[in-house]
């Protein structure tokens, strides 16, 4: 194994806990960031790319039929490979949004398409399921299970809100463990079935969920009725019967005590490493495990962990997913350092001593892959605006196949959110506090297009009103600072044009004519005669 440091190019806010890496026709996306989308990519799916140990996202847009797809964290993810003419895809369930709210949807994200200039376009629905459904949740796990040539999907664990009924002023926002129950979800027809097993007694969340065939394993995860981390392996099979399907559940002895942990598969056969991941709630699990799923079960054996760095052995949290076959990435957080722009450092983790050329696809293995941030006060959830540039200003229009062109970047030099906006930038980011209520780790932001290549400017410095903030940041418009015309020139207010007056004639009085005098012909003769 080998761990690489990598630096992030104006993206490392966007990578926060709860954030989960997707694999779609050999891109690597980032699905579930920190606060509400940029400007720059209101679907909130961003392509992920290494190049010279630099870590830079691509904003991947959405087909026009697609539904929206919120920012959830900590959901469970699932992969399907192509089977019966359906293309690769992934299954999203429950997470967290950055307001806090849990969903309960269920989201099926495909590819779309492939531009002329190899840009990605994602296809999302959302899936719409009748019979027992499970509730909102975050922290539990979906597999895929085949049974008799017919596939389910299973859905097991987490935790949400406690229940409306319970519920005080108190422990309003309180979190529970979800009932032990096994959900099955059948996507041809669209059915649940909901399923209380003897052996799984407690709830448990973020742990590890593996499946090969009609047996899923569940290793692991985090009790919050006891606060522990109990040394557990559950083995589920479901056997997809004609009718109603049958579950059994055995309680195996070679469990780990483990929750968030990393799961990354190492080849086409049924072989993971375990990275990463929790003993308890002060201490991090830097042992590393190769698990292998055959016909006789499961086997758990100990695996050379990398050299892990000194800020990640200090660090008190961390957190990670999976880049693919034998590629992991992992975040530990800087911990208040004032001379570090960003928040984490970010690692790659390869478990092959030579790198290959092209990522292979990964394939099922579906586990929690975020630390559970619940524990942690220092990174719990907040909206955060973020504000880019133009969309066409970001498109990868000039990458063809597979190469990176650097020269379609930003200036990355002006694109940090601890620059000085211009002289008389009162914002100092050692002493910085909130000024918006929809802030938690950087001011916003805002782009103005004036200048060379134009500059970044914050947002407060441009005293800006929150309510202006959020305006401003929907729609396509240009900015301009106080140095380049103060106010955005779309919101000033347009010159009036002064239209020529159309002068329509007065209606004319009836004059009066003169009286007309009646004479007979004698007396016209003789006035005639007489001026002659």
């Amino acid at each position: 194994m080998t761990l690489q440091p990598l630096t992030p190019v104006n993206c490392g806010g966007l990578l926060q806990p709860g954030c989960s890496l997707l694999q779609l026709d050999g891109e690597v996306l980032l699905f579930g960031q920190k606060g509400w989308p940029k400007r720059s990519c209101p679907t909130g799916v961003f392509a992920l790319r290494l190049k010279c140990e630099q870590l830079k996202l691509r904003p991947i847009s959405f087909s026009n039929d697609s539904c929206y797809l919120p920012p959830l964290r900590c959901p469970a993810v699932c992969r399907l490979d192509p089977y019966d003419g359906y293309p690769e895809s992934y299954l999203i369930h429950g997470g967290r949004t950055p307001n806090n709210e849990i969903s309960s949807c269920l989201y099926l994200l495909t590819m779309d398409s492939r531009g002329c200039n190899r840009k990605l376009t994602l296809r999302c629905k959302e899936k719409e399921l009748v019979g027992d459904l499970p509730g909102a949740r975050y922290g539990h796990t979906l597999n895929m299970v085949r049974s008799r040539g017919k596939t389910a999907c299973v859905l097991f664990g987490g935790r949400s809100y406690m229940p409306a009924g319970e519920r005080t002023s108190e422990n309003w926002n309180r979190v529970v463990d979800c009932p032990p129950q096994v959900f099955l979800f059948d996507l041809e027809f669209g059915c649940s079935s909901a399923h209380t097993l003897p052996e799984l007694s407690d709830g448990q969340s973020f742990h590890v969920a593996l499946a090969r065939e009609e047996c899923v394993y569940f290793l692991g995860g985090h009790s919050l009725s006891t606060d522990s981390r109990p040394p557990r392996l559950f083995c589920l099979r479901v056997e997809l019967l004609q009718g109603s399907p049958k579950l059994s559940c055995e309680a195996l002895e070679t469990g780990m005590s483990i929750s968030s942990a990393i799961i990354t598969r190492t080849g086409p056969t049924h072989k993971y490493i375990v990275l990463g991941g929790y003993h308890s709630e002060s201490k991090k699990r830097m042992d590393c495990n190769t698990v292998v799923l055959d016909e006789k079960g499961i086997h758990i054996e100990p695996s050379v962990p990398p050299e892990w760095t000194s800020d990640i052995r200090q660090s008190r949290t961390w957190f990670g997913s999976s880049m693919g076959e034998v590629s992991a990435l992992i975040a530990v957080p800087t911990e208040g350092r004032p001379s570090q722009t960003d928040v984490h450092y970010f690692y790659q983790v390869n478990f092959q001593k030579e790198s290959k050329g092209t990522e292979e696809e990964v394939t099922q293995a579906c586990s929690q892959e975020s630390t559970d941030f619940d524990n942690s006060t220092p990174l719990e959830d907040s909206e955060e605006l973020y504000f880019g540039r133009e969309p066409h200003e970001l498109e990868d229009s000039s990458d063809e196949g597979d190469i990176y062109n650097e020269e379609d970047e930003d200036d990355e030099t002006q694109t940090s959110y601890w620059i000085k906006c211009f002289l008389g930038c009162q914002v100092d980011p050692n002493t910085w506090e909130p000024y918006y209520s929809t802030e938690l780790h950087r001011p916003a932001m805002i782009f103005c297009s004036r200048g060379e290549g134009g500059h970044w400017v914050h947002a407060q410095c441009m005293e800006l009103s929150e309510s202006m903030l959020v305006k401003l940041s929907q729609g396509k418009r240009k900015y301009f600072c106080l140095e380049h015309g103060g106010l955005p020139y779309q919101e000033r207010t347009p010159p009036r044009q002064v239209l020529p007056l159309k002068r329509t004639p007065m209606k004319v009085k009836q004059r009066k004519m003169p009286p007309s005098i009646n004479m007979s012909p004698a007396k016209k003769s003789f006035f005639r005669r007489l001026f002659d």
